[in-house]
């Protein structure tokens, strides 16, 4: 690790920068220490600067790894069986279905984030414009903004790109929360933590979100004929979870995106239900620590399995 100074004004900014070599490409972080420092100052800033740089190496590396090894051959042999094919029924959803699917998703989706709103509320909201006094309004925006957001993806073409992902936060997030389809600033990083508030999981340096999007995108556009569409489409949500682009809201536009997947590619979409909601992070985290994409999978199947028997009830 080495300093750095640029000038600022009459001024200089010092900065501690550390380069590194990753799957063939030279990268470089760099931590702010102060304005016109001294060597004093520099040694007492320091160990919490390489401290720092040391948790973004660790964080990048992290976001690259499970992506670049999640599919290999052997992995897609060990899937055999597990592709559904023919045994989802559900290929063509009615006008009807399509406003059942959507009413479902907007209240496990937001629910699994924390949401309070009720199924019955959402039911009241997307087909009454009925608002219950006692929720919020940025939930009952949330609820709209999702809805919105599974009326776009069934009009658009676009399977995936970093526009399109910028457009579901939006559309999602518009009337709640000020940075809605913008991602995180440099310098803006974030982390999630469990219930006992241990970090199980660290987004993507803010200053490798693009590229990291980027090389999504070119993987899918990659491998899009070679793997089967639930194998596409849970690799473009864990990977898009594991660099969490946004301050907020990451689980909900991944959730999209899976659907978006799905659907481009002749498959009906799926919800993941909030009593899943145990299952759908245990899988993701299994991804993440160690590129399993089976669990993904697994609950995948699940999810379509309890819709087609609710579908077949109604």
């Amino acid at each position: 690790m080495h300093v750095e100074t640029r000038k600022a004004g009459k001024g200089r900014k010092y900065y501690l920068a550390h380069s590194f070599r990753q799957n063939g490409k030279v990268l470089k972080v760099r931590h702010y220490l102060g304005a016109n420092l001294v060597g004093s100052d520099i040694d007492v800033l320091r160990p919490e600067a390489e401290a720092a740089i040391r948790v973004r190496v660790a964080a990048n590396r992290a976001i690259r790894d499970p992506f670049r090894t999640a599919i290999s051959p052997a992995e897609l042999r060990q899937l055999d069986g597990l592709e559904p094919g023919r045994k989802i029924r559900v290929l063509h959803l009615s006008e009807a279905d399509w406003s059942r699917f959507t009413e479902d998703f907007v209240y496990d989706t937001n629910a699994i984030e924390g949401s309070t709103v009720s199924r019955n509320d959402v039911a009241g909201i997307l087909a009454k414009d009925r608002w219950p006094a006692d929720k919020s309004r940025w939930e009952i925006s949330e609820t709209y903004g999702l809805a919105d957001a599974i009326s776009y993806i069934r009009g658009i073409r676009t399977h995936i790109s970093s526009g399109l992902i910028r457009k579901l936060h939006w559309l999602v997030f518009r009337n709640s929360k000020e940075f809605a389809g913008d991602f995180r600033p440099t310098g803006v990083e974030v982390a999630v933590v469990d219930a006992k508030g241990d970090v199980v999981h660290r987004g993507a340096p803010s200053n490798q979100i693009n590229a990291l999007l980027n090389e999504l995108v070119a993987w899918y556009v990659k491998n899009r004929k070679r793997f089967p569409p639930i194998v596409l489409a849970v690799v473009v949500h864990n990977q898009f979870e594991t660099i969490h682009p946004f301050q907020d809201g990451n689980g909900r536009v991944g959730r999209l995106l899976l659907n978006n997947i799905l659907i481009k590619n002749g498959m009906p979409p799926v919800n993941i239900e909030m009593k899943n909601r145990r299952l759908y992070y245990g899988a993701l985290g299994e991804y993440q620590r160690n590129g399993n994409i089976r669990p993904s999978i697994e609950l995948t199947l699940r999810e379509y399995a309890s819709m087609e028997r609710k579908f077949r009830k109604r």
